[in-house]
């Protein structure tokens, strides 16, 4: 099987159209079509990756007012 690779964008009325195939009239083809993912850059996908941390207070209680047993 012949394997022909195109990139292409579909139009505002949602056709594709392809010329100059390296078929002739009559063959038969199979046409898969497969949407194209960006590659995501790995400082966008961890934005927070080596940017400093900073504790304020880091040995104080957390939502100390919320536990029932201390009221």
């Amino acid at each position: 099987m012949q394997t022909y690779h195109i990139e292409t964008t579909v139009s505002n009325d949602g056709t594709l159209t392809i010329e100059g195939l390296p078929f002739r009239a009559g063959d038969k083809v199979e046409v898969i079509i497969r949407g194209h993912v960006p590659e995501i850059n790995e400082s966008e996908r961890y934005p927070l990756r080596g940017k400093p941390i900073r504790y304020d207070t880091p040995f104080e209680s957390v939502a100390e007012d919320a536990w029932e047993v201390l009221k």
